[in-house]
């Protein structure tokens, strides 16, 4: 504590940063470790684990790797890599989603939903319509007509029959926005004996690749083809002394240009906290080559902005005069329990052991106006949402909000987890997560569903029709 509070001084003194975190040696090099250049001088850490099968290589998947390689703004189509997968099932998938001048966010489900004990791993049932209906925050509420209850006039008595007066006309809302979704989605289950299947795992602020060392170890033993990078900054990647270095839009390119490096046919995104921004992004950039996505306690379908008035905004030495403290923060706030056994895995995971510029750069970059409502509501990934009961950094209501935007949505809470279930439970996480990958839809239940639109149910059964008029939280 002492040393640090003397090293803070004379940062603020010199006006040099403080010392940094240097780039780990990684304890086993050839375990999969590489580093990739993304842009000249910006290097990223990987963990790729290939498995030790031998896929079937085709001139077609070639010509499709090259084809990646050589375009950088266009991935590839599925139809450039091999396919040793099941068929699966085609779901339609079509919606419109209407913002009004008023604030009001309409979405009308017209094609196929979802919903399915996924913990269970039962298949998906399938309903034809539905509407959600929710308030966005960045508006006021605004009265639709000049008098939005008007008070008829008395009716004078007489004595023959008099007709009921007819109902007040409200003038017609006009749309702000309009959005249609209409496409076709086959999904199929992704077992680690299919080559063309790659999980890309995804971390948050503060963290590393370290953090998934349980869920690499797990998936990899099964099969599957895992990538997982450090971020700019994090773990042993290079750390630019540039705050425009770790800007939401940077670290993005930067995992663009792994995904597309790494990238197979189908491929599963894994994100926590902040990564779950970035997989969101990836899934709307490249709807062809995300199959699934995982987000872990990622919070609302919220547009990022940082916030002017936290501590992160700090001078990065006072920031480093605070650091044990805000260890012992994170530690107390990401654990459900605060034990010998956290620590180690906090110190194993090689969390929150950044330097306190890229601390403050990451936590002030977090701009991003066009992760809104809208923008998650356009996708049509099927998405499972983990949540851990005990975390204090990110509320139940902002995951249940994101199940309520997205199309093809499951929450699964689970209660002994806190913000780092992943690390506290990781054989219910990766239990969770494997029940997800090998899940399809079952198509026959879309024949035998009733067809009566009107018919409305709560969320716990089968979904008709849901409307939701509460604020978001921002």
């Amino acid at each position: 504590m002492l040393t640090s509070i003397t090293e803070g001084i004379l940062c603020c003194l010199t006006g040099k940063a403080a010392s940094l975190v240097l780039p780990l040696e990684s304890s086993e090099p050839s375990d999969g470790f590489e580093f990739v250049e993304v842009k000249p001088g910006r290097v990223l850490r990987v963990r790729h684990i290939i498995p030790e099968r031998q896929p079937v290589v085709t001139e077609e998947q070639v010509a499709g790797k090259e084809k990646m390689d050589g375009d950088c703004d266009d991935v590839g189509s599925p139809e450039d890599f091999n396919d040793e997968s099941s068929t699966g099932s085609s779901v339609h998938c079509k919606r419109k989603i209407t913002v009004y001048r008023n604030g009001q966010l309409v979405i009308e489900n017209l094609g196929d939903v979802l919903h399915s004990e996924i913990l269970q791993c039962q298949d998906g049932d399938l309903e034809p319509c539905s509407t959600v209906e929710v308030e966005l925050a960045d508006y006021k509420e605004m009265p639709s007509s000049p008098d939005p209850n008007p008070v008829p006039p008395p009716v004078p008595p007489s004595l023959g029959e008099q007709k009921p007066a007819p109902p007040p006309r409200r003038r017609r809302r006009k749309p702000k926005r309009t959005v249609v979704i209409d496409s076709k989605r086959v999904i199929s289950s992704c077992k680690g004996t299919h080559s063309d299947v790659a999980l890309f795992f995804v971390h948050g602020v503060g963290g590393s690749l370290d953090i998934w060392s349980s869920q690499l170890d797990f998936f990899s033993r099964l099969g599957y083809e895992v990538i997982a990078p450090d971020l700019a900054g994090h773990g042993a990647s290079k750390a630019p002394q540039i705050a425009a270095a770790y800007t939401f839009y940077a670290l993005a390119e930067d995992l663009r240009a792994i995904f597309k490096r790494y990238a197979r046919k189908r491929n599963i995104l894994i994100g926590h906290s902040y990564g779950v921004s970035f997989c969101t992004f990836l899934a709307h950039e490249y709807p062809d080559l995300v199959h699934k996505v995982v987000m872990i306690n990622g919070g609302g379908p919220t547009a990022l902005e940082p916030s002017l008035c936290s501590i992160f905004q700090l001078p990065s030495c006072v920031l480093h005069c605070l650091s044990p403290c805000l260890a012992w923060s994170f530690l107390k706030a990401g654990f459900a329990r605060q034990g010998a056994k956290e620590k180690q895995l906090l110190k194993q995971g090689n969390a929150f052991n950044v330097s306190p510029f890229v601390l403050r750069a990451m936590m002030s970059g977090q701009y991003w106006p066009e992760g809104d409502e809208v923008y998650h509501a356009e996708l049509t990934v099927p998405i499972l949402l983990v949540h851990g009961m005990c975390d204090k950094f990110v509320p139940m209501d902002e995951d249940q909000r994101m199940a309520e935007i997205l199309l093809f949505a499951f929450l699964k809470v689970i209660e002994e987890g806190s913000h780092m279930v992943m690390m506290e439970c990781p054989d219910t996480v990766n239990t969770l997560l494997h029940e997800f990958f090998l899940w399809e839809p079952d198509m026959s239940r879309k024949d035998s569903s009733k067809t009566d639109t009107e018919k409305t149910v709560t969320l716990s059964d089968t979904l008709h029709t849901l409307k939701i008029n509460k604020p978001m939280d921002k």
